[in-house]
């Protein structure tokens, strides 16, 4: 499972919502605008508008004056084959389950992308485009791009994952694969005119492993908003009767470190003998079942809750009762470079941050967050209970996350670096380049 899906399929906060007011009047406002120009978004990861990335672009593209079209998959409360929301034509198919092996994948992404082809044809005849904007994973989508640009439309590249160091870190290994998904990555960045990063790591990525023109690679972050954020009272009944809640937010999967989160909260309990803590892992995923078993195995059951996959209501209760929500993602190559949604929504919501020490999590969080030793679950314990046991440390990184994402990091800030890149894409469409 992708960073992408892994961030998004905890719940779905904002899901259909319209663009705030702010971020509306940025795209309506921006320079040039759409002047009727046509966009088709492939996604396969998640289905929209339950991918927020996805559907915030398609709402900013729309608002700036563009006619947007997106082929995805079907999914949990997405079953409606064709349907139009907000002035946003949405096309999806019933795709394979989710891929455990080689051979799994490859029939996995073999139909999604015959799906998409099909479905990209009945967009192209009933609608009309210029540009496919393709999102991966998988780095396949390019093969739709090379089609149609022989048909004189352009190709944009939404660089949300990368792929050959997701295959490392879920299968600890590189080989042949590897080397495959390499040359996948590759040829993408070759078809696409432009491409979009969602963070320095991955600008960097496309420019010297893609070869891409630095002048057609922009930073566009999976900016949290906050009209979809919302900060309310606490709810005291989810701590279980105890002094404090921690909060997670996330996928149960593999590479999550939901394992390496139970371990430290054994440590607490038993080695620093702190009964006074509860914790609320929000989320579903296919190591659900796995996660619960490993807790009881440990003796930590009674001090943890796990939801399952809920609300946008009951996940924001969670989040908002908990005094310091935690990221175990494992420390990897993968993760590293990754920006986690789950990070900026713990800062939107003014909550201090403990993670393990990487690159793009502490160029999100700086001064929010607290850095545990890389895949050291004591350190993270220790972390944790420092800021329990500190409230004005509290307060006051959970109000330089607030402020972050208020002056920064918002989804209204990437806006323009969303609409610069289509600028880019058409002005090479046009023949001539822009300054």
């Amino acid at each position: 499972m992708s960073v992408q899906a892994r961030n998004q399929s905890q719940g779905a906060i904002g899901g259909r919502n319209a663009l705030s007011e702010p971020a509306r009047t940025l795209a309506a406002n921006a320079v040039g605008g759409g002047n009727g120009r046509k966009v088709l978004i492939i996604v396969e990861n998640l289905p929209v508008p339950f991918d927020r990335r996805v559907w915030q672009e398609a709402l900013a593209l729309r608002e700036a004056g563009y006619q947007v079209a997106v082929i995805c998959p079907t999914g949990k409360g997405c079953t409606e084959r064709h349907e139009r929301l907000e002035g946003i034509g949405i096309f999806r198919y019933r795709a394979p389950l989710e891929a455990a092996s080689a051979a799994g994948y490859l029939v996995e992404y073999g139909v999604s992308l015959v799906w998409q082809f099909v479905l990209s044809l009945r967009v192209l005849r009933r609608h009309g485009f210029d540009v496919i904007h393709a999102c991966n994973p998988p780095d396949t989508i390019f093969l739709i791009g090379l089609f149609y640009k022989a048909l004189g439309k352009s190709f944009l590249f939404d660089h949300h994952d990368i792929n050959p160091e997701l295959f490392e870190a879920k299968f600890g290994r590189r080989g042949f694969l590897y080397k495959v998904l390499l040359g996948l990555e590759r040829l993408t960045f070759a078809t696409a005119d432009v491409s979009i990063a969602t963070n320095a790591s991955y600008r960097d990525i496309a420019i010297e492993r893609g070869r891409m023109p630095p002048d057609r690679v922009f930073i566009v972050r999976s900016g949290p908003d906050l009209m979809r954020l919302s900060i309310v009272p606490p709810d005291e009944s989810l701590k279980q009767g105890r002094r404090f809640l921690v909060g997670y937010v996330g996928v149960m999967g593999e590479q999550e470190g939901i394992d390496y989160l139970l371990r430290a909260i054994r440590y607490i309990v038993y080695e620093r003998g702190r009964t006074d803590v509860h914790f609320g892992l929000v989320g579903g995923g296919t190591s659900l079942e796995a996660m619960k078993r490993y807790a009881e195995s440990l003796g930590v059951s009674d001090y943890v809750t796990f939801t399952g996959r809920v609300s946008d209501s009951e996940l924001l209760a969670v989040l908002n009762t908990a005094d310091v929500c935690v990221n175990p993602d494992i420390a990897n190559t993968m993760n590293d470079k990754s920006t986690m949604n789950k990070i900026m929504e713990y800062m939107a919501l003014g909550k201090p941050i403990v993670q393990f020490e990487m690159t793009e999590g502490r160029v999100s969080a700086q001064d929010a967050s607290l850095y545990a030793a890389r895949n050291d679950e004591h350190d993270l314990a220790d972390k944790i209970v420092a800021l329990l046991d500190d409230p004005e440390q509290r307060d006051a990184m959970g109000q330089i996350g607030r402020k972050r994402v208020e002056t920064q990091l918002a989804w209204k800030y990437q806006i323009p670096n969303l609409l610069a890149a289509y600028d880019r894409i058409f002005a090479l469409r046009e023949g001539f380049r822009t300054e």
